[in-house]
């Protein structure tokens, strides 16, 4: 488990998913990979049966042609798929990261990260696909998918990044959030970047002890920490302090057992992908 994973595709994201993969890598220490999934479902690896479309037993050579298309389709995808990883690899070699490796694979994109779950340390995705449009506020049609089958941090990035110069945690004294502090403190990832600690609660004693001891677990670490505890619906209250003190990375639990929990299982998961603006790192 340690590897950053990048996957790349034809999306305005690439750039971007090329650029925060190669800053998770350096300030990792971590080796990166490039990962290209040609879908199977839309570019068979081989043809199937195809007699069903055309009749059967009637013009043979119709099947032949169209067998020989989908081959012809799946060849330039994979062709175009090199190009992109290649391209990604210039990429990443600019920004300072020795040897990164490239793979492609012909399947599914969650079964794929799946297998490659146990050498991965951190996977790095774009918000959108590349058949997610123009609309900034659509998300990748398998995002949720990979989201709910990974057990593993990730940072999903919007269609440009730079290197954060303040991070907000969400925190709601789960357990997922205190394995997240715990995370934060031991890793180099954002070492010496200032933390905000965010709980969106009332303001009890009970509250502020556990923001407290996080706090102090990351200042015995050496960060720079700010603590807050806002009143409010999590997510515009979370998007409104973001936008208040200007911080450039949200992390969060990808499951809790409070209100961050509803948050972020469900339809508000996807709202809130579908409404920030800044990478959001989600901590498994």
């Amino acid at each position: 488990m340690n590897q950053v994973l990048a996957c790349i595709d034809g999306s305005p994201q690439a750039a971007a998913v090329c650029d925060c993969a190669a800053w998770a890598s350096l300030k990792l220490d971590a080796p990166l990979t490039l990962l290209h999934v040609l879908d199977h479902q839309q570019y068979p690896a081989a043809a199937g049966n195809l007699s069903g479309i055309i009749g059967l037993g009637s013009r043979e050579y119709l099947l032949e042609e169209l067998a020989a298309l989908d081959a012809k389709r799946s060849k330039l995808a994979l062709e175009e798929g090199r190009m992109m990883l290649d391209a990604a690899k210039q990429r990443v070699l600019t920004a300072g990261v020795v040897q990164p490796d490239v793979r492609q694979r012909h399947g599914d994109l969650v079964e794929s990260l799946h297998e490659l779950e146990r050498d991965t340390r951190l996977l790095v995705i774009g918000k959108q696909g590349e058949d997610s449009g123009n609309d900034r506020q659509l998300i990748g049609s398998q995002l949720e998918s990979v989201i709910r089958t990974l057990h593993r941090p990730i940072l999903v990035t919007p269609a440009s990044f730079s290197a954060p110069r303040s991070v907000m945690l969400a925190f709601d004294g789960s357990d997922t959030t205190l394995k997240g502090v715990e995370m934060i403190a031991s890793s180099p990832l954002f070492q010496g970047i200032p933390i905000h600690l965010v709980m969106v609660s009332e303001d009890t004693g009970d509250s502020r002890a556990l923001l407290e001891s996080a706090r102090d677990a990351l200042a015995a670490a050496g960060f720079e920490v700010h603590i807050a505890i806002r009143a409010g619906e999590v997510e515009p209250t979370l998007h409104a302090y973001q936008a208040e003190h200007g911080i450039d990375l949200l992390a969060m639990g990808a499951y809790g057992h409070s209100r961050i929990r509803q948050f972020l299982v469900g339809s508000t998961t996807t709202s809130m992908i579908r409404t920030t603006t800044t990478p959001l790192l989600l901590l498994r």
